[in-house]
């Protein structure tokens, strides 16, 4: 078959005179070429912006450095820049590292110290587990004195107050003599001592230490003004009758010329000998002890064994106790355990619960109390005086 049967006949003509071959371009084609053309513009135009964009950011990077200088060299007054202020003052020097990456600048920056304005603020102090309590006044009295319990409200007792001895020597048929004892009734009430503080549910919860100290705190409140009521109180209102307002005064006329508090002391015990009820013990102010045991004799030695020497707190082989309790230059000599009975009604407790609108604001009321009764049964076992003067 002839291939040129496939042509017209003009073209079929011109194809057998020689002339070229030119076919009909593809559609597909024209197309592909026309989207690339498309492209280029749009690539064109996007590069013109980014070109505008580029000069726009590099302006306002210029402005924000501007301000960053007035900010730190201008307010501060010749305050140390931290390296991120460096930067922004080197904005000039940066913006040829922005236009061109081969580009370098030098930026001094300082040495990093521990003062706030550098690396300060990153240093976590290290924190001490516990909490450092405050001191704690020494309490004695209560170990000296009688103990008992009660489960009513008062205490009753009877107390000798007399005696007279008519006992004699009789003879066969006669009258014998008629000897007098008098007692008195006593009572003493049961006295309350409490103080609570208020304390948050959300602190109790997340700090435990926080509970037990306020516990340890309470208790040791009550035992303080304790130990005061034993040796000070004054039996009015709600006060217990104390040691010191019932005991029987020192006798003065036993004092000598020169006497030091050793010799007071001594006077002291001798009193309650006579009166039959031996002294098991002294009380002392804290620094009265202290200075007696400072006192040296005419050689310049401690009359006390001197601060090397282990010697019992005894005075005149009698156990020495002291307390802050006790006003200064006071003393009491007494047979203690055997004059007064502290009756312990209810312990010292703490407790936990909610006063008025306590549940509505996350609170609750930490109350510490006990309850006590307190006989002086012999006043005149308890000799009570002050030293004299130098």
């Amino acid at each position: 078959m002839n291939k040129l049967a496939y042509f017209t006949r003009s073209a079929a003509a011109l194809l057998a005179a020689g002339a070229p071959l030119h076919r009909k371009e593809d559609p597909l084609d024209l197309l592909t070429k026309s989207f690339e053309e498309h492209n280029k513009t749009i690539d064109d135009i996007l590069q013109k912006h980014t070109q505008k964009d580029d000069e726009l950011h590099h302006r306002l990077f210029e402005l924000e450095q501007k301000g960053a200088r007035r900010t730190f060299g201008g307010l501060g007054g010749g305050t140390q820049l931290t390296a991120g202020a460096e930067v922004a003052q080197k904005s000039s020097e940066l913006a040829s590292v922005y236009e061109d990456r081969r580009a370098k600048a030098r930026i001094e920056v300082k040495a990093i110290t521990s003062a706030p304005t550098s690396a300060g603020a990153l240093v976590a102090p290290d924190r001490e587990s516990g909490i450092l309590m405050l001191p704690k006044q020494r309490l004695t009295i209560r170990d000296l004195v009688g103990k008992g319990r009660t489960s009513s409200n008062a205490v009753e007792y009877m107390r000798q107050t007399g005696f007279t001895n008519s006992a004699a020597m009789v003879a066969e048929g006669a009258l014998k003599p008629k000897s007098n004892i008098a007692f008195d009734f006593k009572d003493t009430k049961v006295k309350t001592i409490a103080h609570w503080v208020k304390a948050s549910r959300q602190i109790l919860a997340d700090a435990p230490l926080i509970q037990t100290t306020i516990d340890t705190e309470l208790r040791y409140g009550l035992a303080l003004i304790e130990e005061a009521q034993l040796l000070l109180g004054d039996g009015v209102g709600q006060n217990l009758l104390g040691l010191i307002p019932q005991a029987t005064a020192y006798d003065t006329a036993r004092n000598v010329a020169g006497d030091t508090r050793f010799d007071t002391l001594l006077h002291a015990i001798e009193q309650a000998e006579i009166a039959l009820l031996p002294a098991s013990g002294i009380i002392l102010n804290t620094s009265d002890w202290f200075a007696m045991l400072g006192i040296k004799d005419g050689e310049g030695r401690y009359i006390s064994g001197g601060p090397l020497a282990n010697v019992p707190e005894r005075v005149w082989r009698l156990p020495v106790v002291w307390t802050n309790a006790m006003p200064a230059g006071e003393f009491m000599v007494g047979a203690f355990e055997t004059a007064a009975t502290i009756y312990d009604r209810e312990d010292a407790v703490v407790e936990l619960g909610y006063v008025d609108d306590d549940f509505i604001r996350n609170l609750l009321t930490i109350l510490g109390e006990q309850r006590l009764a307190f006989a002086v049964k012999r006043p005149e076992a308890l000799i009570h005086g002050s030293f004299p003067t130098a």
